[in-house]
């Protein structure tokens, strides 16, 4: 059934490799059940409710990913998104969560219709091959910077440089130190399901250093969403505030879900030889689906998540990867402690490693052609410094279309990349 479904032989995997991909890249985004939940609590909303609105939202993208779209990607609330909707829009704004529940409503529902009439897709054709490549380059730094930063290897120092060297010391940073060392052996030594047996063996070795809190109760039942479930407000629907939040949340799902799936598909090998990704039009229309879903189940915008990188680096090619992944959801629903005890210095590493797997695509980047290499460079090193896939892509596009303009090769642009990249220029602007 699965072989029939999937394809498995066809695309060089087997069924217990796809699983150990799905379980890797769950393991690697566990956190989101935490941190969404403590981010949009702060905004006013009921922690219990999102941790469950959280895990559903991700379970029915990551499922629709997975059975609609063949891809073995994952999905759920975006960090960044979260932190827009709750110190943006509730905080700074002052507006109430439920209106910033019902701009994230209307961002699905218009990704919906965006994906219907190719527009998203569209996007996604006319960003340079080379812009592509180095999107994966890009994320791989980013993800082990988020690895670094997370282990609290790289600290953000008051009154001196931008990062410095944290505390070796530290048990938390030592834990995540031991946690590389056993990962990166596990991965030289070509173990299958490396990163996850260095995820559960460095969360075991934190039990006596006290950096794993071993929880007195594993089985709990889900706490209730009434109090988020479609808590909508329709009072300034119509104001030039929900137009600034909206454009904004349109802005930041659309190219971090462009950045992400063309990032790991390039890693996985699926794009073909004119840089697209196959049934990318499912994909987009799984996230928007899946948008639209978590802002009726009360939470922030959903979008593919870079992590799943974790699973394709296990070897995870199918939508069986991400099926298991949403399967884990599934089961953490009701047994959260067990996995709400995984510390972040055990997770650190396999994103390190990760951000190692991701550069892979550098060697087909095009470096002799500068017309080609600067926006591609731009692309992958804006990323990690601003902490965002959606700058990266913006800069990158941006200055691919002046060099090509000032050194006269009109032919190499697309008319969409005129237009996506004055879109992000505007957006710069305003």
């Amino acid at each position: 059934m699965f072989e029939a479904f999937f394809k498995l032989k066809e695309n060089n995997t087997n069924f217990k490799t796809e699983v150990l991909a799905g379980i890797t890249t769950f393991m690697t985004m566990a956190y989101i059940l935490v941190v969404n939940p403590g981010i949009l609590s702060q905004a006013g909303m009921d922690f219990g409710a999102v941790f469950t609105a959280t895990a559903l939202s991700a379970i029915v993208t990551t499922l629709l990913l997975g059975l609609y779209a063949k891809l073995p990607i994952a999905a759920a609330p975006g960090m960044g998104l979260n932190a827009f909707f709750a110190f943006t829009v509730v905080k700074v704004m002052g507006y109430s969560w439920q209106f910033a529940l019902t701009a994230v409503l209307l961002e699905g529902i218009i990704f919906i219709f965006l994906t219907v009439f190719n527009v998203r897709e569209a996007i996604i054709d006319c960003i340079p091959l080379n812009i592509k490549r180095a999107i994966s380059v890009g994320i791989g730094l980013f993800i082990a910077f988020l690895g670094f930063d997370n282990a609290k290897i790289v600290v953000h120092p008051e009154n001196s440089t931008i990062v410095a060297l944290g505390n070796l010391k530290d048990p938390f940073t030592l834990l995540a130190i031991i946690g590389i060392v056993i990962t990166a052996i596990l991965v030289a030594r070509k173990v299958r399901g490396a990163l996850l047996i260095g995820i559960i063996t460095t969360t075991i070795i934190g039990i006596p250093m006290g950096i794993t809190q071993v929880p007195t109760s594993v089985v709990s039942m889900p706490p209730s969403i009434a109090s988020t479930f479609m808590q909508f407000e329709w009072t300034h629907v119509f104001s030039l505030d929900m137009l600034v939040v909206l454009s904004t949340l349109l802005f930041m799902d659309l190219f971090d879900t462009i950045g992400t799936l063309v990032g790991v598909a390039t890693k996985a090998n699926m794009i073909d030889e004119k840089g697209n990704v196959p049934r990318a039009k499912q994909a987009l229309m799984a996230d928007a689906i899946g948008t639209s879903l978590g802002a009726v189940f009360g939470t922030s915008a959903v979008t593919a998540y870079v992590e799943s990188a974790a699973g394709v680096a296990e070897g995870g090619r199918t939508g069986l990867t991400a099926v298991s992944t949403a399967f884990m959801f599934i089961i953490a629903l009701f047994i959260s402690p067990l996995f709400l005890m995984i510390p972040s210095p055990a997770t650190a590493p396999a994103l390190i490693l990760v951000g190692l797997f991701m550069l892979e695509p550098i060697k087909e980047i095009d470096l002799i052609d500068f017309t080609e290499a600067i926006p591609a460079f731009i692309t992958l090193i804006t990323m990690p410094l601003t902490y965002s896939i959606a700058d990266g892509i913006a800069f990158g596009m941006i200055s691919y279309v002046l060099i090509k303009l000032a050194t006269g090769r009109l032919r190499d642009i697309h008319i969409a990349t005129y237009i996506i990249s004055a879109l992000f220029i505007l957006k710069f602007i305003i």
